[in-house]
């Protein structure tokens, strides 16, 4: 298992976590010496910040899971068995990575906002499209035809048929993935060829 944080780490998270829940909310700082009642508007926040907090821990098992990272991998980050991790976060329905056999999958990373559209178009243009996404990376896999792919505000949809969507939205985007008619480009660019050099298109 992980090792747990030690405690400076620890107590540089609280520290950073506490402050931005009191920052959250203009004049509060101030008001926790004199006003009882800035104590309960800081119970809310924490209680709204502990909801939140769970939200952001099921989008990072399924930004891990589609990163290709097993169930056990993400127990052992979380202290817990593989069968806990996949109960409580949900089976995804994808099968564990498996070490062996044809690879069809990969993943493209470090991508940013700024250059993900263009290696996407370009592991487009050989047969790979988008099927997870997370914070600084896209999982993709490949057939013989090339895919065009559109990045859109959350809930937004691209203009034109066929869009597929990807994952179940991320931050403020949501990302799509259409086949077209031609065939995939030959050859199969490594990742580093795919990302180098692909910047704002």
């Amino acid at each position: 298992m992980q090792p747990a944080p030690n405690q400076p780490q620890a107590a540089t998270q609280w520290h950073g976590l506490a402050r931005t829940i009191v920052e959250s909310r203009p004049g509060l700082a101030e008001r926790l010496h004199t006003d009882p009642q800035a104590h309960l508007e800081l119970v809310g926040l924490a209680a709204s910040a502990k909801a939140e907090t769970v939200v952001l821990l099921s989008g990072a098992v399924r930004s891990a899971r589609g990163a290709g990272c097993t169930w056990s991998q993400i127990g052992d980050v979380l202290g817990i068995t593989r069968q806990a991790a996949q109960q409580q976060y949900g089976d995804d329905g994808q099968p564990d990575p498996s070490p062996t056999g044809p690879n069809e999958a990969m993943t493209l990373m470090p991508l940013t906002a700024f250059n993900e559209m263009a290696v996407l178009d370009r592991a487009g243009e050989y047969g790979w499209h988008s099927v997870a996404y997370g914070p600084f990376f896209h999982r993709v896999e490949r057939d013989g035809r090339r895919w065009e792919h559109a990045r859109t505000l959350l809930g937004a949809r691209p203009s034109g048929d066929g869009w597929q969507p990807v994952g179940s939205g991320w931050a403020w985007w949501s990302y799509w993935a259409r086949p077209t008619d031609e065939p995939a480009q030959s050859g199969n660019p490594s990742v580093a060829e795919l990302v180098e050099n692909r910047i704002l298109r």
